[in-house]
């Protein structure tokens, strides 16, 4: 038994309430080293010798990756506190008693020897992510080239190579006139990259955080977006930009007047005056990736933190917007995540906030602060096993269950599950516009739990390198669309939308390493992905029904395909 390999803290990582009396408990151990775990548990306060509330089960393994197995058990308790202690058995059958970060050879009987978990603490802390968004899927619009009301020629609009400050005058009202586009493809949720005033087209470089950029609209125009999307049963959620400002932000440029006497010289991190903001040189202050237009914002500074939290606050009571994707926002501090959601929530707590990262950052959701992240790791292993070909199947799955088993029970079907993004190449360009590959990254995408996240115009095939090249004008001519690439999305969304049960719990996976064969196992459901160029037969599952070609499953999958059986 690899005992440096078993890790359980008594925090609201490893234990914590999902609802009312109910409470998950995890522990994670070495891949295949324990064969059995049995959780014992019992009341703090209330001695065994006059009342037993002594109680045991055995714990699942609910995942594993590459590395690490997964245990939890669910239990349903009414006390002040809990504590709790776990038995470790392995494949040979040894067995190690864990209590309170100690190890013992027997069973432990002393209360101080245990984990303790109190149950008010946990409930009033608990991770509440809005129901509303559980596998929903996201379109992300880039405002500037999704669409626009001017009279713009051909040429200028599907120009490429495009760059930073190409202005195709994409508009909100362009993007309400599409509104039968995105409803007809079956988005759930619309996410609209910064559409505050700023120089830029992509416009993370606010100037004025209570305005609409003139050349996107009004807001009477954001309004009449969210009211319309809301009649469709689609939620609206904005670009949070509160890591930094633009030089041209007010505040800023009177800090470049007034140098230290300005009142907003500490809400930025200056290193020494005159400032220093010059193109391709390093500032004298601290900005996001030291680009000098866009200067970091001092979150330390209680004032920063008001100002930023009542703009967010304006556009939520204002325009009834659902929810918030923050940018940058791992760089930004615990501090002001934590007083954020606390007051976003206040006034709505149906509020869907997330952040970008591009790695899993669980310190950010212990359920105080964010609700949710882009998840950059779908996309690097979907890139990984179906791009670069740098790993196997098996590692692949691994890969996305590391995510799952390091997660919040009730985070996985949260996470925004991107193949690419305003600051990726798209990925039909990462795979060289090979459709069937791509067809299968879309086919991951669409049929795993998780929020599948559509970049505008992947659906009709867009092609793009890294940004601003992926930043392209949308492809509203037939002559550009790929409308096979369309109905393969719309034929995936109907049957997501329409069988929840391939959303549900996993029972059983078999990676065919030899044969880049993945088989996914739930209740009612089996999924098949060909990732190889050979055709093969596929056995045990003959007779079941194709629902993704409406057929009887002969047994036989083609190169670069899947199936979706339903049982």
């Amino acid at each position: 038994m690899e005992l440096s390999s078993i890790l359980h803290m008594a925090n609201r990582r490893f234990a914590y309430a999902i609802s009312k009396n109910t409470f998950v408990i995890r522990i994670k151990t070495k891949k295949n080293d324990i064969k059995k775990i049995i959780l014992y548990y019992q009341d703090k306060y209330i001695n065994v010798k006059y009342y037993d509330t002594r109680k045991s089960l055995d714990m699942e393994l609910f995942t594993s990756d590459k590395y690490f197995d997964y245990y939890e058990a669910i239990i349903n308790i009414d006390m002040v506190c809990l504590r709790y202690y776990f038995e470790l058995i392995d494949n040979n059958s040894n067995i190690s008693y864990y209590g309170n970060n100690r190890f013992f050879n027997n069973k432990i009987e002393k209360i101080e020897f245990m984990f303790d978990m109190p149950q008010t603490l946990r409930e009033e802390e608990m991770f509440k992510i809005p129901s509303w968004a559980k596998n929903k899927i996201v379109y992300q619009i880039f405002p500037s080239r999704f669409a626009t009301t001017k009279d713009i020629d051909e040429k200028t609009w599907y120009l490429t190579p495009i760059n930073y400050d190409t202005n195709l005058y994409g508009n909100i009202r362009g993007i309400i006139n599409h509104l039968d586009h995105i409803i007809d493809l079956g988005v759930d949720i619309i996410y609209l990259t910064p559409i505050f005033k700023s120089a830029s087209q992509h416009k993370y470089n606010i100037s004025n955080y209570y305005l609409i950029d003139p050349d996107f609209g009004t807001i009477d125009d954001l309004k009449e977006l969210v009211k319309k999307c809301h009649e469709s049963n689609i939620r609206v959620i904005l670009d949070g930009v509160f890591n930094h400002t633009g030089n041209d932000f007010f505040m800023f440029m009177d800090v470049i007047e007034n140098e230290v006497k300005s009142k907003y010289s500490n809400w930025y991190y200056i290193e020494d005056y005159p400032i220093k903001h010059e193109h391709n040189k390093k500032p004298n202050y601290k900005t996001f990736a030291y680009y000098y237009g866009m200067p970091k914002l001092n979150h330390s500074n209680s004032d920063v933190r008001k100002y930023f939290i009542d703009v967010a606050k304006y556009w939520v009571l204002e325009c009834n917007i659902d929810g918030y994707r923050l940018d940058v926002a791992d760089e930004v501090s615990h501090t002001f995540w934590q007083e954020f959601r606390k007051e976003l929530k206040s006034i709505n707590e149906d509020l869907l906030i997330v952040g970008e990262t591009w790695h899993y950052s669980e310190d950010f959701l212990d359920g105080n602060e964010w609700d949710s992240i882009m998840n950059y790791d779908f996309y690097f292993s979907v890139r990984e096993l179906l791009v670069n070909k740098s790993i196997s199947v098996s590692d692949f799955y691994f890969e996305l269950e590391s995510v799952r088993g390091n997660s919040h029970k009730l985070l996985y079907p949260y996470l925004w599950n991107l193949l690419d993004s305003h600051d990726t190449e798209r990925f039909y360009h990462s795979c060289g516009y090979d459709k069937k590959i791509y067809m299968l990254a879309i086919g991951l995408q669409l049929l795993l739990d998780g929020m599948p996240f559509i970049y505008y115009g992947d659906e009709y095939g867009m092609k793009g390198g890294f940004d601003p090249d992926s930043r392209r004008g949308m492809y509203w001519d037939l002559k550009y669309q790929d409308l096979e690439i369309y109905s393969w999305y719309k034929k995936l969304i109907s049957i997501r939308k329409n069988h929840q049960g391939l959303l549900d719990k996993t029972i059983s996976f078999n990676a065919i390493d030899s044969k880049r064969i993945l088989i996914i196992e739930k209740e009612d459901y089996v999924i098949i992905f060909n990732f190889s160029d050979t055709n093969y037969e596929i056995d045990n599952y003959n007779n079941m029904f194709d629902i993704l070609n409406d057929e009887i499953f002969d047994n036989f999958i083609k190169s670069y395909n899947l199936k979706v059986l339903k049982k």
